[in-house]
């Protein structure tokens, strides 16, 4: 995607050193656009930890460069199958609810197998990682094109007035190394004139809608309002959205899905309301292996000072300001899963379809074993 007439995508190897792995900074969004470097398997972990990095497709990726770093760490002494183990486990605690992470490190980890030249090793894991890369690119685009085709259908039936569009959180091309899940097809109506309208939940408590949605949709010239993460059953009670684009970070194969917290609400304002609600996601987002997400997706517990503080910008710096009593207790879970029942369809790199096993599987059938 285009920053300031810039083609970028959100992690790519170091064009003059390959022991290199830049990302953008997206705690520093929309303040700053500042790049940081990964030269380590520890880097990679705090990145994804701290979020530095985030989205499902964005983390595996992130992942997938961190096994390629950890072979250059290797050594005469280095016992290397060893080493490499405890690197992909180490890289997989970072974040435990995307799919996507342990998915993309075990792909690298079987590009190894059997190798023993450090060189060798390096250069497979390089490729392995840029596959991922270049996976998740066409797998969100091809998200697009499927996604159009519903905006393009509302806009019609509207006569052209614009497509009011709700999403929460970001699942854009910052998240998915370019394009998007839920913003693809968006960007693709925008490039083709179609009017459209999008509300950006400010997403709390780290405020990804506000900060990365926002400035994403800014940078791309898509027309947005932000709105607090309360205010969309108002909204749809009052006719004012069209249909819920959502992003997943771990779909069942039954079409549950885990997705940033709140989601779960957006889903039942938008069944009470009648309003339809995809969830947009690649096949590297869905465990074939679980089937009831409730009982088994582990939701993330993240750190309570994300809920007792915020962050925003003042006289030239980013601040975090306490909101609430000094001993105040917070909880804070990064995730909330949506039941099937309550997600219109599941738009993937392969088409549409219906949330269920059935249906799942008619797309995916090479899936199920």
């Amino acid at each position: 995607m285009l920053v300031d007439g810039k083609q970028y995508q959100s992690i790519w190897p170091d064009e003059n050193d390959k022991s290199i792995i830049r990302v953008i900074d997206q705690q520093k969004l929309p303040f700053f656009f500042e790049t940081k470097e990964l030269c380590s398997v520890e880097d990679v972990f705090n990145a994804v930890r701290d979020m530095t990095v985030r989205g499902a497709p964005l983390i595996g990726a992130a992942g997938a460069f961190g096994i390629y770093l950890a072979t250059l760490e290797i050594t005469h002494h280095t016992n290397i199958l060893s080493h490499l183990n405890n690197a992909a486990g180490y890289l997989v605690s970072s974040r435990p609810t995307a799919v996507n992470l342990s998915w993309a490190v075990n792909h690298v980890m079987k590009k190894l197998t059997g190798l023993t030249n450090p060189e060798e090793l390096s250069e497979a894991a390089l490729r392995g990682a840029l596959e991922i890369c270049s996976l998740e690119t066409e797998n969100c685009r091809r998200i697009g094109e499927h996604g159009l085709k519903i905006i393009r259908e509302i806009s019609e039936k509207k006569d052209g007035a614009p497509v009011n569009i709700l999403t929460h959180c970001n699942a854009g091309w910052l998240a998915c190394i370019d394009y998007g899940t839920v913003t693809a097809p968006v960007y693709f109506a925008h490039e083709k004139g179609i009017p459209l309208h999008i509300w950006v939940d400010e997403t709390r408590p780290k405020n990804q809608g506000a900060r990365l949605t926002a400035w994403e949709l800014g940078k791309q010239g898509v027309p947005y309002t932000l709105i607090t993460d309360n205010a969309g059953g108002h909204l749809m009670q009052n006719g004012m959205v069209d249909l819920v684009f959502v992003g997943c970070d771990r779909a069942t194969r039954s079409g549950d899905i885990a997705n940033k917290i709140g989601t779960y609400l957006k889903a039942l304002a938008a069944f009470d309301n009648n309003i339809p609600f995809y969830s947009l996601l690649p096949s590297t987002s869905i465990d074939f292996s679980l089937d009831d997400g409730l009982k088994d997706i582990v939701v993330e517990e993240r750190d309570q000072d994300e809920i007792t503080a915020v962050t925003g910008y003042e006289g030239g710096e980013i601040k975090s300001v306490r909101i609430c009593p000094d001993d105040a207790k917070a909880g804070n879970w990064g995730f909330d899963i949506t039941p099937a029942r309550l997600v219109t369809a599941l738009i993937t790199e392969k088409g549409i379809c219906n949330a269920d096993e059935k249906s799942i599987k008619k797309l995916f059938s090479d899936k199920f074993n």
